[in-house]
């Protein structure tokens, strides 16, 4: 055990029994500092009480170095990863929001036969029941009625947590006069429940998926799991926390402009339904969120960010530890293992404790869910000297990891392309035996170029510095680099011959990639900033534009590319600029054969396309010419 005072430059002061016999030294600490670290985590809670009984107002953290580091048959040679985790944990965390919901016990349960009925009975005491019976349900009628028993199934279903709202379709009141059976009267459909609380019991398709706030289900074949549901049902009234888990800017999202859709990869991913379209951006609910994170490790504008912690705290935390580590003079490149702190610490400690533990090299970081993390955090991790990015997850997780395939698909195909063995591998794995068998491999030598960039807060910027600078300190720097559809850099390619520079693109561009220039007509291109969601290629009226993919990193840090430019149209009455001479002569082409251009009267309507709005109103009406005059 060991307790380091305000930072790693100063000397961490080892200690045996430090929460027994040497607690006055964590007693002295607290006098003397604004920022103390202590690395044990069993015994945080004696730690926290003394330093709430010695009324401390500074910043108290622990860290693990004992089932991650000390624990191991490595454990002589694992100093450099204890300087790791130390530094780790001494950096500071943004606070998150909380939602809250609240509820009042009116519970809707769903069933198709007595265990509804029963699980109806264990709850009448907490809760408000009505009980919902599949039509043809074959139940006894009950001797006295105590909570409503109805028929119907469910068509739509929406809401969480206190405000469920479900469609009803088949829908009866029983007959009283029923006998051996429950019998339903006449069936409507249409009707409206509101509830608190959905609990089903059908087993049938769920209506939502497992995280849904106030939603409960289990096989009604399954007395066990019935009986848990039952249990943590009836404490489901009153006031519940949870985490606001993304943060979302509406302005940098490039999902939509002008009804053309561009970006969907969060709409793509999300497992709980918490996204939907909402014009030109999506909408998030909180309450609905889980806070897997995919959205955010895959929005390419930094709109939808993870807040438990941010992502540039954890990138922040990985420049840190892997600067502790290579100063205390390690001889191994490390390797980075992101883990959740409910399965994946409880599969390291397993490793610690019956297992050889986590290699000296190998440093875990716990994230709140791994589908969190992003190509910026991979790349910023490479950046500073790591060999390769575990990411921890269970054998079979409670909902897709496509995100998180989608992410090692890009950084492997980028580690490619720049000499580097491997960059980010997905670890599914239950057991601890076979965390052993995936991290206990010859590590790599110690990376000779690393990175030292401090994160910018801003997504996107982290994202474009981090890649950068994994490219730029990899064994083969490589300036270009093909990617697969759907990256999130790529360049905007012109048909030159085609485009009329009306710059519709610019006005539909949602991450500002494409500009004009308000002194001449022109198309100007920062690749830097495209985030290749395909708007510009949709809005384009002449079809000129398509998508290339790519990292090319000569053009993301050279001056605005100019895709085209022309000289501006004089006006034939005044020789005011406007338009362009390719698109005025474009519109005449088009119309020169058209019946209303032909004559005199339509030579005359073809010399006003030539004119400024100035000029053409002022012919018009001034001249009398009638643009509407027909010799048809």
């Amino acid at each position: 055990m060991a307790f380091a005072p305000e930072t790693l430059g100063n000397p961490a002061r080892p200690a045996s029994q430090l929460c027994r016999a040497q607690l006055d030294n964590f007693r002295a600490a607290l006098g003397e500092y604004a920022q103390v670290t202590v690395a044990c985590t069993q015994e945080a809670a004696v730690f926290s009480e003394v330093a709430e009984a010695e009324g401390y107002a500074g910043n108290l953290r622990f860290a693990n170095i004992r089932e991650t580091a000390g624990w191991s048959e490595d454990g002589a040679q694992a100093s450099p990863k204890m300087a790791a985790i130390l530094a780790m944990a001494e950096q500071d965390v943004t606070p998150f929001e909380v939602v809250s919901m609240e509820s009042n016990g009116v519970a809707l349960i769903l069933g198709r036969d007595q265990v509804a009925l029963d699980a109806a009975a264990s709850l009448g005491d907490s809760l408000d029941i009505t009980v919902l019976l599949l039509p043809g349900a074959d139940v006894p009628p009950p001797r006295r009625t105590t909570w409503p028993v109805l028929q119907g199934r469910v068509g739509r279903a929406k809401g969480h947590l206190g405000t469920y709202e479900l469609t009803i379709d088949d829908y009866a009141i029983p007959d009283p006069s029923s006998r051996r059976k429950l019998e339903f009267g006449p069936a409507r459909s249409g009707a409206i429940s509101r509830a608190d609380l959905v609990i089903d019991l059908t087993g049938q398709k769920p209506l939502f998926h497992e995280t849904r706030p106030g939603y409960l289900r289990a096989d009604p074949a399954d007395p066990v799991a019935v009986a848990k549901l039952v249990a943590q049902a009836a404490e489901m009234v009153g006031t519940f926390d949870k985490p606001k888990f993304i943060n979302f800017t509406p302005d940098l999202c490039a999902h939509s402009r002008n009804t053309k859709t561009g970006c969907t990869r969060c709409l793509d991913l999300c497992p709980t339904g918490a996204i939907l379209s909402a014009g030109d951006t999506v909408a998030i609910d909180p309450n609905i969120c889980a806070g897997c994170g995919q959205c955010a490790a895959a929005c390419p504008t930094g709109a939808a960010s993870y807040a438990l912690p941010v992502v540039d705290n954890v990138v922040q935390r990985l420049r840190a530890g892997l600067a502790a580590y290579h100063a205390a003079g390690a001889k191994a490149a490390p390797v980075v293992l992101l883990h959740d702190e409910g399965h994946g610490a409880e599969l390291i400690d397993a490793s610690a404790r019956f297992g050889r533990g986590l290699p000296a090299h190998v440093i875990p970081l716990g994230v709140n869910e791994p589908t969190q993390i992003g190509p910026e955090v991979v790349a910023a991790a490479l950046a500073y000297g790591a060999s390769e990015v575990c990411v921890l997850t269970r054998a079979r997780p409670a909902h897709p990891i496509d995100g998180l395939e989608a992410t090692r698909g890009l950084m492997q195909g980028i580690a490619a392309e720049t000499g580097r063995a491997s960059a980010m591998r997905l670890l599914q794995i239950d057991d601890p035996d076979l965390l052993d068998q995936a991290l206990w491999q010859k590590p790599d030598p110690v990376q000779e170029r690393r990175a030292s960039f401090l994160p910018p807060e801003d997504k996107r910027g982290l994202l474009v510095m981090a890649v950068e600078e994994m490219i730029r300190t990899a064994p083969a720097t490589q300036d270009e680099i093909a990617l697969p559809k759907g990256a999130p850099f790529g360049a905007v390619v012109l048909n030159t011959d085609a485009c009329t520079l009306c710059l519709a693109c610019v006005g539909a561009c949602p991450a500002g990639a494409l500009s004009d220039n308000p002194d001449q007509p022109m198309l100007r291109f920062t690749e830097s900033a495209c985030v290749q969601c395909g708007i510009c290629a949709s809005t384009c009226p002449e079809s000129a534009i398509t998508l290339a993919p790519r990292i090319d990193l000569a053009a993301w840090n050279a001056p605005r590319k100019v895709l085209k430019e022309e000289d501006p149209f004089a006006c034939t009455s005044c020789g005011k600029p406007f338009g362009t001479k390719s698109s005025i002569d474009r519109v005449m082409a088009k119309l020169e054969s058209h019946w209303m251009f032909s004559g005199e009267a339509g030579r005359d309507r073809m010399r006003l396309l030539s004119m400024c709005d100035d000029c053409r109103t002022r012919e018009v009406v001034i001249a009398g010419f009638d643009p509407h005059e027909t010799t048809r």
